[in-house]
């Protein structure tokens, strides 16, 4: 199917640099396929780049240089394709155990070329990496309190959760106070990226895993 996708910002270039081209490759085969493969509903491809592209791509700055981040539920690779789009200095692995969403995942690996990308069909809850994670992020997965004993676990010690989230972020993080104690979370506040930049601002909750 094909479907009128929204005309890419101004501020994409800007996000996404020489790379820009497989940014628009992603969101052309995602905007053409998304609705039929079941991985984004069909008001979506109208706003694309507002709302989902761009809304992760704002976040790519977070993430460190060398280190290895995983997604949870990556589904259709917000965040995790985009963030490997934009950061190729970052090794991303994207962790979905849906069959369908994983075989999706796997081709745009291979149709944009991203070496800094590893795949993993499992339930985040049942992974045990061998090596903890610099980082671990999730986007439109769970509400906070749900989310900390899924994606804390997979944080080594030091580590970082980056977890885009929406308007109701603060109210997510009093809710949880219990698995923050639990999980061992310090420094829990909420960010906001993007303001000036992009029309729709990115809330993302940020804690430390010790």
């Amino acid at each position: 199917m094909t479907t009128d996708l929204e005309s890419e910002p101004a501020s994409a270039a800007a996000f996404f640099g020489k790379r820009v081209e497989l940014a628009r490759a992603f969101a052309s085969a995602l905007a053409r396929e998304g609705e039929q493969r079941g991985l984004i509903g069909p008001l979506e491809p109208a706003r694309l780049w507002s709302r989902h592209v761009l809304n992760c791509a704002v976040t790519a700055p977070l993430f460190r240089a060398g280190g290895t981040a995983a997604d949870v539920g990556s589904g259709a690779g917000l965040p995790g394709l985009v963030l490997a789009i934009a950061r190729p200095d970052t090794r991303f692995v994207l962790i979905e155990p849906m069959e369908r969403r994983v075989a999706w995942l796997s081709e745009q690996k291979a149709a944009l070329a991203l070496e800094n990308v590893e795949i993993i069909r499992a339930r985040a809850e049942d992974l045990r990496p061998v090596t903890p994670f610099d980082q671990v992020t999730a986007r439109a997965v769970s509400a906070f309190r749900k989310l900390v004993p899924v994606t804390a676990p997979l944080v080594r010690d030091g580590g970082e959760l980056v977890l885009l989230k929406g308007a109701n972020a603060e109210n997510e993080v009093s809710a949880a106070a219990r698995e923050i104690r639990r999980f061992h979370l310090h420094d829990v506040r909420v960010e906001v990226v993007g303001e000036g930049v992009v029309a729709e601002v990115t809330r993302v909750i940020r804690a430390t895993v010790r």
